[in-house]
């Protein structure tokens, strides 16, 4: 799979999505992958501080409980409610399902971040 451009990594295997001061988080293809049938998503409540490197949450799968890590500082401003009944929405398009949404604190912190062709290189090697 192609990792999207507009998309940030960690080595973690989350991504993240900028928009303005508010980015979108969550998990690749290549971990969602490794995981397997996701079952079930836990996420922090709205308002949490979030420090980049931090767990925020975990996700489940039939294999396996994976810890959650924030790619960035910032407040969770929003949890996405469709996981809660649909975790499986994680396998079936990974980048388009975002976990949280934050208001980001510094964005001058993306510079530490993998662009796609790194994230690929990682991933592949």
């Amino acid at each position: 799979m192609a990792y999207p451009a507009d998309l940030k990594y960690t080595k973690d295997h989350e991504w993240i999505r900028i928009a303005g001061d508010t980015a979108e988080i969550g998990i690749t293809d290549f971990a969602q992958q490794q995981l397997g049938d996701v079952v079930y998503v836990e996420l922090p409540d709205v308002g949490r501080q979030l420090k980049a490197g931090e767990s925020f949450g975990s996700i489940e799968s039939v294999k396996a409980v994976s810890e959650l890590f924030a790619p960035m500082t910032g407040q969770v401003i929003e949890v996405n409610p469709s996981l809660k009944d649909h975790p499986e929405a994680v396998n079936s398009s990974p980048h388009e399902s975002w976990m949280v949404k934050i208001r980001l604190a510094d964005r001058d912190a993306l510079s530490s971040l993998l662009d796609s062709a790194g994230y690929e290189r990682l991933v592949t090697t």
